[in-house]
């Protein structure tokens, strides 16, 4: 894509630590990677002039699969990237006082703007341990890959011609890449500490994702001054970006001149959350959205154009889903029975199976044979939390065998089955931890209606009986936790019971009515067209510098 499309736009540089365009290029975990991914194509799409950087993951985040104990495991197989072009830029970062030569390869085939990675662990690299395992759990190990992605990111840029107006951070993890924009301005333009912080600040702006407390990486300062972070910063100057642990969260704020929640709720969860560094700069609400023709069934936006029957291209949407089972599993699901799908990363406020947790009604519902349950999701190697959420997912399996399924080594291509085949899509985190979610938007453009808590992006879509159903339209946050997984589980039961399944089961018309105000609710809306517009037009212009404020770190040949 030329960049001179659309000139009048800012020029944005994308930094993520993941990003899911395609399952043949597994460099993802999970949902912020699939939204890097769909962030990419819906630039291409709007002819917007934005570039993305990454790094190329040797190994993946992990395959993980499910051993005889129920209990799962991983798997690291090295994966063969000689499909990506190699641009042959190379560029240096210092880890643990040693250089590491990165190699800078180029992903554009799948219809997105260009995707710049970056790979220490190329033939003979010495330095391959750093680039091999998406979020490695040892620490000195993700600093040095955050500062491949922040510090190696803005050197790629510069070698490679790119002179983006705006850098911004999907998360945290690219705060390194701030560290570097004030140590080239301090160096180049002999400017103080402070006036280079005031500088680069106008040239940054920040997404943060997490309302988890966990979720925000925080480093001990000795430890990031060893191994290269410091960047020829001091720890006094370290620690007023990031304070005492550095929190990378907090770094990412100051050095930013605005930030975004990625949905109204988690705007104001953020905000509250922040409070004490918002007050700084403003904290704004973009929610996000996903790629339509990525995760949109081709047969089922036809017939909502054309206002045709939904039921027929759905059903042939579940017998596939269910084929697809039944080649994984040996489980043979029934296509005239309702098929609810849940499929998460694993994490205690996602409540995967909260759904079990009164067993004298799933059970009767089970004798019934009037619900079938479908599960997917993985755990970082690490958390032995989330794999024992799985392993009890497993355990229901086996206890219902024929009615429940847990698909394993979750990814993007099984998401693409699910939530085009499932009749309903399950959604129950705690509020307000979900900061917005996205899956249940690719099942809801599909018709696949969406039974959801109130949290993230729900809060802006399904009407209740009319678009989807909410478990705690009507509910508080009042409470402790048992009370209000007691409270939510009863609202799930009720509504399942009372209003779900006697609407699939007795009511064909109302329920592709529910399925068309689905679609209709959610394909612009909830699209990655409309989130890349408003970016540009909320924050990104917003943000952008006045022209004689632009920092240019290229050599003169480079520049425009």
């Amino acid at each position: 894509m030329s960049m001179k499309e659309n000139s009048s736009q800012p020029k944005v540089a994308y930094f993520s630590m993941e990003f899911g365009l395609h399952p043949g290029l597994p460099i993802y975990a999970g949902g912020l990677g699939i939204l890097a991914g769909d962030f990419l194509k819906a630039a291409r799409d709007m002819k917007m002039p934005l570039v993305g950087v990454g790094i190329l993951w040797r190994q993946d985040y992990t395959e993980q699969y499910i051993g005889d104990d129920g209990y799962p495991y991983d798997r690291y197989p090295r994966f063969d990237f000689d499909f990506l072009k190699d641009t042959g830029v190379r560029v240096n970062v210092r880890v643990w006082n040693q250089e590491v030569a990165l190699r800078v390869y180029l992903a554009d085939q799948y219809d997105n703007v260009p995707l710049y990675l970056l790979d220490a662990g190329y033939p003979g690299s010495p330095h391959a341990w750093i680039t091999s395992k998406l979020y490695e759990s040892k620490t000195d190990i993700r600093i040095a890959q955050e500062i491949i992605l922040g510090i190696g990111g803005v050197r790629a840029l510069k070698a490679l011609g790119e002179d983006p107006e705006l850098y911004q951070f999907n998360e945290g993890h690219a705060v390194l890449a701030g560290i570097e924009l004030i140590k080239k301005q301090m160096d180049r333009e002999q400017l103080t500490f402070a006036e280079a912080w005031d500088r680069v600040r106008n040239h940054i702006v920040f997404t943060t994702h997490t309302p988890v407390e966990a979720g925000n990486e925080k480093h001990d300062h000795d430890l990031l001054e060893k191994i290269g972070a410091y960047n020829g910063l001091s720890y006094q100057e370290m620690r007023q970006i990031g304070e005492d642990p550095f929190n990378m969260t907090i770094a990412a704020m100051r050095l930013s001149n605005i930030t975004n929640a990625v949905s109204k709720l988690h705007g104001q969860t953020t905000r509250e959350m922040w409070c004490e560094i918002c007050g700084e700069h403003p904290i704004i609400s973009i929610t996000n959205g996903v790629h339509v023709r990525t995760w949109q069934d081709k047969k089922i936006r036809e017939a909502f154009e054309k206002g045709a029957d939904l039921w027929e291209p759905h059903q042939e949407l579940k017998k596939d889903l269910l084929n697809f089972i039944q080649k994984k599993k040996g489980v043979r699901l029934r296509e005239d029975c309702l098929l609810i799908g849940f499929a998460r990363r694993a994490a205690p406020y996602k409540r995967s199976d909260l759904i079990f947790r009164s067993t004298d009604i799933i059970e009767s519902l089970m004798r019934e044979g009037k619900l079938q349950l479908l599960f997917s999701g993985k755990a970082h190697p690490n958390d032995h939390l989330g794999k024992n959420i799985i392993c009890n997912l497993v355990q229901m399996e086996r206890r219902y065998p024929g009615n429940v399924v847990f698909l394993e080594n979750y990814d993007m291509a099984i998401a693409q089955r699910m939530v085009k085949g499932c009749d309903v899509w399950l959604n129950n985190p705690v509020r307000p931890l979900e900061a917005s979610g996205t899956s249940g938007m690719k099942a809801a453009m599909n018709g696949v209606l969406n039974l959801s808590v109130v949290d993230g992006w729900v809060a802006e879509g399904p009407q209740h009986g009319i678009s989807g159903w909410l478990i705690d339209q009507h509910s508080t946050d009042e409470g402790d936790e048992m009370e209000r997984n007691r409270r939510d589980l009863l609202a799930l039961y009720r509504i399942l019971q009372e209003e779900v399944m006697p609407t699939y089961y007795g009511d064909r018309r109302s329920w592709t009515n529910i399925m068309y105000a689905s679609i209709d609710m959610s394909h612009w809306q909830f699209s990655s067209s409309r989130m890349v517009l408003e970016y540009y037009n909320v924050m990104y212009q917003r943000a952008r510098p006045r022209p004689r404020e632009h920092i240019c770190f290229l050599e003169p040949e480079y520049q425009k």
